[in-house]
């Protein structure tokens, strides 16, 4: 009889936890495969969690309206349909903190991301020694060459990392945070191998202590807040931040949003600026690879895909949701995809898939009256476009006489942070400026 565990899964890069907010099926209900399973809800997601295999729900360890973290074991479904009578009984009790489940073998192969199979006695990943490596170490051992390469360079055992990961994996973001706050744990050397000094890195983040005065109300941090503050910390200490301005014409854009909107609002969909300036950054994206990189130790990786993070301000933080191959879209196509990830952002509704996977970040506080900006780059990419008030505002400009006037013209900034270890200030000014001429001639075909 196999049993197939069901995990909390991660929903989303900065995700610790996550709370069962309602069960869709009862203890012994059948279940299909990918068929809802229970919903869970974060500071940033809600969604339905599909089962990872058909079978009988034979245990339930976690309970409507309880917060557990990651990679927790939430349920256990018998895949052997009929295989033992499941008893329908009451819950026990949930403890006001549960408890890790103690370790237990592996659960055979499934057609299931959330399920690892069994590595073999000869596989590179278990611990050479006659202890036996549990289910855990297992899951924080699966991680990728690259994590494991910053791992040795650092000398870290990744096994003593707690992995936010998808099926528990240790991350990038897991050990550079680890690294970060000057966190390391001697791992074994070779017989006669010299051993390299770790590089030096900053301690843990430290918040200075203020004094409340009387009258004041003093709120600690909330879940999202601590885990923006710490990102943004992060993401100072390691890129070398330096940004570009530069003024752009919109009266372009306008023109075709004015001929245009209302047959755009006709299908549904608001044209707004924001549409012209992700389709602009897309197309030149390409163009210019090393503004949609990432940095990896001492390499770069230049993305294949281009995949457009839209930052959205909620009530209780804020969102980033991916716009996934921005450059293969249309006009249109990307003003209902901004619409749809902006709305679903509000409500709660987005997948965890649509917050991850990002090569390059867009936002946009001009919507707030900002008229320039100098935003922190959302880590591992290399840059970060921010969108200035988009107005009228007088301008110099050449008659074709070659006599200068001024004219009201729809103006606004674009200014980009971008990590000048791999982005020279050139490379940067130069995508800048393909981007302010696509704009400023946007072709009416393409609307």
């Amino acid at each position: 009889m196999a049993r197939v565990d069901v995990l909390m899964p991660q929903m989303g890069e900065s995700i610790a936890e996550g709370t069962l907010s309602k069960w869709l099926k009862k203890l012994g209900d059948e279940v299909k495969r990918d068929e809802p399973l229970f919903e869970i809800s974060t500071d940033k997601v809600d969604a339905e969690i599909p089962a990872p295999s058909a079978g009988v729900l034979a245990e339930i360890k976690v309970q409507e309206g309880q917060t557990v973290p990651v990679q927790t074991l939430v349920a256990v479904i018998e895949t052997e349909k009929g295989a033992a009578k499941i008893a329908v009984a009451p819950a026990a009790p949930v403890a006001a903190a549960p408890q890790p489940a103690a370790p237990k073998p592996a659960p055979a192969p499934a057609a299931t991301s959330t399920v690892l199979p069994r590595p073999s006695p000869s596989s590179p990943d278990l611990p050479k020694g006659d202890g036996a490596e549990t289910a855990e170490e297992r899951l924080r051992r699966k991680s990728t060459p690259l994590v494991r390469k910053i791992a040795a360079e650092h000398h870290v055992d990744i096994a003593t990392i707690p992995g936010t990961g998808f099926a528990g994996r240790v991350t990038k973001q897991d050990i550079l945070g680890v690294i970060e706050r000057g966190v390391t744990t001697p791992v074994s050397v070779p017989a006669g191998t010299a051993p390299r000094s770790p590089l030096p890195v900053s301690g843990p983040v430290q918040h200075p202590v203020v004094e409340a005065w009387p009258g004041d109300r003093v709120e600690p941090f909330s879940k999202i807040r601590k885990i923006t503050a710490d990102h943004m910390i992060m993401s100072r200490r390691v890129s070398a931040h330096v940004t570009s301005f530069f003024e752009v014409d919109y009266s372009r854009v306008a023109e075709l949003r004015k001929k245009h909107k209302a047959a755009y609002q006709e299908r549904g969909v608001n044209l707004t600026y924001l549409a012209f300036i992700v389709k602009a950054c897309a197309e030149n994206l390409r163009k210019h690879a090393i503004v949609n990189a990432a940095v990896s130790g001492d390499s770069i990786i230049y993305r294949q895909d281009v995949n457009v993070g839209i930052a959205v301000a909620l009530d209780w933080g804020l969102i980033v949701p991916v716009v996934k191959r921005a450059d293969e879209l249309s006009l249109g196509g990307l003003a209902r995809a901004i619409n749809d990830l902006g709305e679903r952002a509000r409500t709660k509704k987005l997948s965890p898939d649509e917050i991850q996977r990002g090569t390059f970040t867009i936002t946009n506080p001009g919507v707030f009256g900002s008229y320039a900006g100098a935003p922190i780059i959302n880590q591992p990419q290399v840059a970060i476009l921010g969108v200035g008030a988009i107005e009228k505002r007088p301008k110099v400009v050449t008659l074709p006489d070659g006599t200068d006037t001024i004219a009201i013209r729809t103006m606004g900034m674009l200014s980009m942070s971008y990590d000048h270890r791999v982005v020279d200030g050139a490379d940067a000014d130069r995508f800048l400026a393909d981007v302010k001429q696509a704009l400023e001639n946007f072709p009416e075909g393409a609307v």
